[in-house]
């Protein structure tokens, strides 16, 4: 069973690719991780992607019932 952050996957899969040597070596060096879990990381990174435009996207059109100068008093 193979544990990622403590969280165990329902499901893996096993993929082959290729990259760019120079690619990898920076990615890794950058991560200070292996090639498998700067990999990870990466495809994380572009998953959460799509959750950050959709959060840019409703910039201005969220009210929040929380006055800022009370909270600022506390």
């Amino acid at each position: 069973m193979i544990r990622y952050n403590g969280i165990v996957p329902q499901e893996m899969r096993k993929v082959t690719v290729m990259l760019p040597k120079d690619l990898v070596d920076r990615a890794t060096k950058v991560s200070g991780l292996g090639v498998t879990p700067t990999i990870r990381k990466g495809l994380e990174a572009v998953a959460a992607s799509d959750a950050y435009k959709r959060i840019l996207r409703r910039r201005g059109k969220v009210h929040f019932s929380i006055d800022v100068d009370e909270l600022m008093r506390d």
